[in-house]
């Protein structure tokens, strides 16, 4: 990556951690806390959050447009006051109706300021150069759990959930915001394009398949999120192995993004994602084999292929169709992702009390149905 190059890198990187940290990421440390507080299950917090994951995936076609018409810098920074706003609401929620009202600003906060619109805004900044960018944000932010379950713990542990929640506002606003505004750069002729009509992107053949490979990876990892300890206890492993074999993931997905950065890029997107459809698998062919002891091998398997799928959801959709409406295109393909990221969890919480560790079987069949769909996507992009 370039000299000039990488400010912005940082720049958005940074905003992407905490973009991240203080809402996706939020939930698995707070639900239990609010749940209580508001006297309720922790099925209404993680149920509000499915909802706020549904409502980003309905808004991503119209935030990656307005990406392109007038770039990332109005639209990310309108998501750190969305987000913060979001935060402040669920830290005065005393009811259920005032909780999910938050959750559902967040969700509009989440379409407007993760890695969707962050990919959206590189590609209008570099065209088709964006790949090393893309790559070099999601290696920062992959480390977005890594920085913000521990904060978030302090939080919870030293001044309660509700000003933790204020803390992850004022982050948004005293970090996020100046960030984005002051970082990322006009765009020349954002007006004049305000003003064009809206693009008419056939659902052809080719968006059709990157919608599908997306959902069906992106519900591999939501239900991996959300039950990864839970799945390797049923394999044999102890939960002290399943906790240890878990935290390999994080390790494993910045791993994977480092070769990306380097060995891979010299190759079409298509190559490293078609490998990273193929390590989900193979780990669960390794566990399958060798039972719980194996759970760190399936952990490091599972995290670098998660690493590289991240990257490819920005990087293949603009080198298959090129930069001219990306946002807005990748909107659309990505939102199926998002909704069956929202499902996921509870679908496969189901299926593991059916099946126990045969649920890999499943999850491995979605991996491998994204790489047949793959082996049918030609490599040479289209004119625009």
């Amino acid at each position: 990556m370039s000299q000039r190059q990488l400010p912005i890198i940082l720049a958005l990187g940074t905003t992407q951690t905490l973009a991240w940290a203080s809402s996706y990421y939020l939930p698995a440390l707070i639900a239990d806390p609010m749940a209580r507080d508001l006297g309720v299950s922790s099925n209404w917090i993680f149920g509000a959050f499915s909802a706020s994951l549904v409502i980003s995936a309905m808004l991503g076609p119209r935030i990656g447009r307005q990406i392109d018409l007038v770039g990332g810098r109005q639209v990310l920074s309108a998501s750190n006051l969305t987000i913060a706003a979001g935060l402040a609401l669920l830290g005065f929620a005393h009811s259920v109706p005032v909780m999910v009202f938050a959750w559902l600003v967040l969700g509009i906060g989440m379409a407007m300021g993760l890695y969707d619109a962050a990919f959206a805004a590189l590609g209008r900044i570099y065209g088709t150069e964006a790949r090393r960018p893309i790559t070099g944000i999601t290696l920062m932010a992959g480390f977005a759990s890594t920085v913000g379950w521990p904060l978030t713990a302090w939080g919870l542990s030293h001044i309660g959930w509700r000003e933790t929640c204020f803390a992850w506002a004022a982050a948004n606003i005293l970090i996020g915001l100046p960030l984005n505004i002051f970082m990322l750069p006009t765009i020349k002729g954002a007006r004049q394009a305000a003003a064009a009509e809206k693009p008419h992107l056939p659902l052809d053949r080719t968006m059709v398949l990157l919608a599908f490979i997306f959902a069906a990876v992106w519900t591999v990892t939501g239900a991996m999120a959300a039950h990864f300890p839970r799945i390797l206890e049923t394999t044999g492993a102890t939960p002290v192995e399943a906790i240890a074999a878990g935290a390999l993931i994080g390790p494993a997905q910045v791993g994977a993004r480092i070769l990306e950065a380097g060995f891979l890029s010299r190759f079409h997107p298509l190559w490293s994602t078609r490998l990273a459809c193929l390590t989900h698998p193979i780990g669960a062919v390794i566990v399958a084999i060798f039972g719980g002891a194996a759970a760190s091998a399936f952990a490091l398997f599972h995290g670098s292929g998660n690493g590289i799928l991240t990257i490819a959801r920005g990087t293949l959709p603009l080198s298959i169709f090129g930069p001219k409406d990306f946002g807005y295109r990748l909107g659309i393909i990505g939102a199926p992702a998002r909704m069956a990221q929202a499902v996921a969890p509870l679908t496969f919480g189901l299926l593991i009390d059916l099946m126990g560790a045969k649920v890999l079987i499943v999850s491995s069949a979605l991996s491998l149905s994204a790489l047949a769909a793959l082996f049918l996507i030609r490599t040479k992009p289209r004119p625009d």
